[in-house]
């Protein structure tokens, strides 16, 4: 808890829409008073924390601790998080360890019950959280809400599993968070009907508008794999009540420019009323999840940023609980060392374990799509090399490869990808949504050789290879995060994107388009560990037309 002290400035009373100049008196951690004043020396403003409604907090590649270092930079004082990737490897004792590492330092953290861990039953991943282990998680203090149910097909459709998750948050009085992209019409008002309060899917205004007039809530989504505020943002205007902030998905690189901030400075600049901006960026999701922050009320938590001004909003100090975590863009949290916790048995591979014997017919290839998780079916012809189906550089069909990490001797799942644009080497990761298996594309079996064994043998990571070069960036935790300083690893990161273009990728952020390959609750072609996929039809399809 923080000590005792005073600060003034221009109070941001966002609950009574005012602003007025006051003096603040701090008490172990929460405003003991708030005493209003006519003249004060300070210009700056003292806003509530700003707090980040959904994210993946292992999609930073930072711990949680580090991912707090960062974001506190920029006034966030909170974020409801997500633990469904490390779930997908460790099960419950990733969570476990997500709210271990964040209890560490002083920032909030407020995590869910992974509802849908596997995502599928057509991959494999390291850990399952069933019905079971839900109404375990519910119980705990420390568990704020059901996380995402993505599985919105198995809530309509009655699921037993599904079912029995919902109803234990209903018992136990916790919100359900929602996904049903697209999702329209009676379905999606049923799907609401049984308790699910948000969604953070939304690609158009109409959807949105829908779905609040249904009852959900609507977070506008800033990430590094899908940015929806431009098409959401006119909500702010008339429904500020029912809109949250969040990033979902933020990659170091973008992290250490600013998290929440910039959705705030951008509604300002669009000309909407900053008080229905910041009750969309910290007074929302503090009723909603029913959380411990504080909204610059007496007998709160000292939960705030101190800004230079309403229009320019740049972030001064950030504090929590009344200690002062960063000040002027610096983190005021020490860097310190923190354990690992990992499931990764996968065996070096050999180059002839990715043959592809030649076979009639034309290739079903995954057409990447830059900027976008989503991919496109397209059809092409692979080069044959001594009875094996090879990279096709000239026409860009690579091979792409999926090795399944938690089993020591499974062969690698092979497909073939257009649009990722290399001409030399290969590149892999073990980030690779939902099940985080290492998934890899390159122009030689030997290359996706050799980055896959990089990765295994630094038990997960991220790695780039050609004939002159090989970089890693390790991850040793869950083989999702590394346990480094966050502008180092943010560093290293674009280090590896920059290796990836050079060896000619034409996309804008080839790892993190390689990561969503996987993912196989996205339409449209996509390859899991155990083969290509088709999220149309929802099942296994041949790699020949």
């Amino acid at each position: 808890m923080g000590s005792e002290f005073f600060i003034e400035g221009n109070c941001v009373d966002v609950l009574n829409c005012a602003v007025y100049a006051a003096e603040l008196e701090i008490s172990q951690g929460k405003i003991a008073s708030i005493t209003k004043k006519r003249n004060i020396s300070s210009g700056v403003f003292i806003i509530p924390g700003l707090i980040d409604a959904h994210c993946h907090v292992e999609s930073s590649m930072l711990v949680p601790a580090e991912f707090a270092r960062l974001a506190a930079a920029y006034g966030t004082v909170a974020v409801v998080s997500d633990p469904h990737e490390i779930a997908n490897v460790l099960g419950a004792a990733g969570i476990d360890y997500m709210i271990e590492n964040g209890g560490t330092v002083p920032f909030k953290f407020f995590f869910g019950a992974s509802s849908c861990v596997p995502a599928t039953g057509f991959e494999t991943a390291g850990a399952s959280v069933d019905a079971a282990a839900i109404v375990a998680l519910l119980k705990r203090d420390e568990i704020k809400y059901l996380s995402e149910m993505m599985n919105y097909p198995g809530a309509l459709n009655g699921d037993p599993s599904v079912m029995a998750k919902i109803r234990a948050a209903q018992r136990y009085g916790k919100p359900i968070d929602g996904h049903a992209p697209a999702l329209r019409g009676s379905p999606c008002e049923a799907y609401v009907k049984m308790g699910i309060s948000t969604d953070h899917e939304c690609v158009s205004l109409d959807e949105a508008l829908e779905k609040i007039s249904y009852g959900m809530k609507i977070l506008i989504r800033e990430g590094s794999a899908a940015r929806n505020f431009d098409v959401l943002s006119p909500l702010i205007g008339e429904h500020w009540a029912d809109v949250m902030f969040c990033t979902d998905d933020i990659h170091p690189d973008a992290l250490v420019r600013g998290h929440i901030n910039l959705m705030v400075k951008r509604a300002i600049d669009a000309g909407h009323d900053i008080m229905k901006v910041l009750q969309c960026a910290c007074v929302n999701p503090v009723f909603h999840y029913s959380l411990d922050v504080g909204l610059l009320r007496a007998g709160d938590p000292a939960d705030f940023a101190v800004i230079d001004g309403l229009e320019s909003f740049n972030i001064l100090k950030t504090y929590v609980n009344g200690r002062l975590v960063a000040e002027n863009g610096a983190p005021l949290i020490a860097h310190a060392a923190y354990r690992h916790v990992n499931k990764f048995n996968a065996a070096p591979k050999s180059a002839s374990d990715f043959f592809v014997p030649k076979s009639d017919g034309t290739l079903k290839v995954i057409g990447a799509v830059d900027g976008q998780v989503i991919t496109d079916k397209r059809h092409g012809q692979a080069k044959v090399s001594g009875g094996n189906l090879v990279s096709n550089i000239e026409d860009d069909i690579l091979k792409i490869a999926v090795v399944n990490r938690y089993e020591k001797e499974t062969p690698p799942a092979i497909g073939f990808i257009h649009n990722f644009g290399l001409k030399d080497g290969a590149v892999a990761s073990s980030i690779a949504h939902d099940s985080h298996n290492i998934i890899a594309v390159g122009v030689t079996d030997a290359y996706i050789c050799e980055a896959v064994n990089l990765i295994i043998e630094h038990r997960g990571g991220l790695s780039a290879v050609s004939k002159d070069e090989k970089k890693i960036l390790p991850m040793p935790v869950a083989g999702l995060m590394s346990t480094d300083d966050g502008p180092e690893v943010a560093r290293r990161y674009a280090q590896l994107n920059e290796f990836a273009i050079r060896l000619g990728s034409s996309l804008s952020a080839p790892f993190m388009t390689l990561s969503f390959m996987a993912l196989l609750v996205i339409p449209h072609l996509k390859l899991s560990d155990r083969g290509l996929f088709d999220s149309d039809t929802f099942q296994f399809t041949s790699l020949f037309q």
